[in-house]
């Protein structure tokens, strides 16, 4: 049977590694594993997996961060004919990564160029993300642990503020999320009534304007005491720009958002505010690992190695909930180019629309047994 290079690409999630264990245990062919994403694989920085080393990275079955090394890499066209080069001088003809969007999207690309160049290559993508933005799929693996870290986060915070409200009224917290809002909107998992923190939530689905959150800030803090908001960090606001956009090797890196908001907070209202980013914890605490994210990324792997098996190409494993009262799910394999050509999920109008919908959507994803705080006595 074919030789199999398998990666890892793209920001790490709490289950990345569990994906990575499913496919190798699944998997009995020769193996090579690719270091550090893409880069490495045009580097040509594969490493033979041998038993023993199956045995070490079953170690990383519950570890957050990729065991292989992942990274953004942005593949040109001379880096997709060197990489299929590499593959070519191992005589590998299967390609396994992985990753988000931009996986998806150079694993379509990397097919296209082995078929220019007449190199048989099946390649299959493992889903990933902590955004949740994957098209053609319910949810992926590593969304789950990252809205269970955000609710359960701004819970907490929220619960400082309520006792912190005579010296501070306003906290503006920051989540992950460049194009879409599902994980800022999971910060409401936990509330216990609409008036429980967080009291507002903006998301990059909505069109904002500074006037209007500020407006909402004032009134929530009036009838409260204290408002918690949580931002995504893609927002957009009109005739605004709090983003703090830096670039790193070519990608555009947000951030800022929450500090632009507090500061104009503190400024033209006269609170005590200050800002929370909730950084790369979102994405890599193993505290906060759901369960049955733990259970579907292991599935997902186990699914791209049966597809191996099969000859199937050009797809990513997907997963997609059944249409019963009880949570129950199939996997599925969605067309790379379908993924690479649609872009981003966003938040369904639905979702935007009913918080409690999306709750109710959510909840078996990240595990029944987290708690709602009570309201304050005083």
């Amino acid at each position: 049977m074919k030789k199999i290079a398998v990666g890892q690409a793209g920001g790490p999630t709490s289950v990345i590694n569990t994906s990575l264990v499913g496919f190798l245990e699944e998997i009995d062919v020769e193996v090579f594993g690719v270091i550090n994403g893409f880069q490495g694989l045009v580097e040509g920085n594969l490493t033979h997996i041998n038993e023993q080393k199956k045995k070490e990275i079953n170690q990383f079955r519950k570890i957050p961060g990729a065991c292989l090394g992942a990274g953004r890499y942005t593949l040109s066209e001379e880096n997709k004919v060197e990489a299929i080069r590499v593959l070519q001088k191992k005589d590998i003809h299967c390609l396994v990564f992985i990753g988000g969007n931009g996986t998806a999207s150079a694993l379509y690309k990397l097919s296209e160029t082995a078929k220019e160049l007449n190199y048989e290559l099946q390649v299959i993508g493992i889903p990933k993300t902590v955004d949740n933005d994957i098209y053609g799929m319910d949810h992926a693996p590593g969304f789950a642990s990252a809205a269970r870290y955000v609710a359960t986060s701004v819970r907490d915070i929220n619960q400082d503020l309520k006792s912190m409200r005579n010296f501070e009224q306003v906290r503006i917290i920051e989540t992950m999320g460049r194009h879409s809002g599902w994980l800022a909107a999971a910060s409401g998992l936990l509330k216990i009534n609409k008036n429980a923190g967080p009291q507002a939530i903006c998301l990059p689905e909505q069109q904002l304007k500074i006037e209007n959150i500020l407006e909402n800030i004032k009134e929530i803090v009036s009838q409260n005491g204290f408002a918690t908001i949580v931002v995504s960090e893609g927002i957009k606001i009109k005739d605004n720009n709090f983003e703090e956009k830096m670039s790193v090797k070519g990608r555009t890196v947000l951030g800022g958002v929450s500090s632009g908001i507090a500061n104009r907070v503190k400024k033209e209202l006269g609170f005590v505010a200050r800002e929370e980013v909730l950084g790369m914890n979102q994405r890599s605490s193993q505290l906060t690992i759901s369960l049955q994210d733990l259970e579907e990324s292991y599935q997902v792997g186990q699914k791209a190695a049966w597809l191996v098996r099969e000859e199937v190409t050009n797809v990513m494993v997907g997963i997609h909930r059944k249409e019963r009262n009880s949570y129950q799910y199939f996997l599925s394999e969605v067309p790379l180019q379908k993924i690479y050509t649609s872009g981003e999920s966003h938040l369904p109008k639905l979702f935007l629309e009913d918080f409690d919908a999306y709750y109710k959507w959510l909840s078996p994803l990240v595990g029944n047994d987290l708690q709602s705080y009570p309201e304050i006595f005083i």
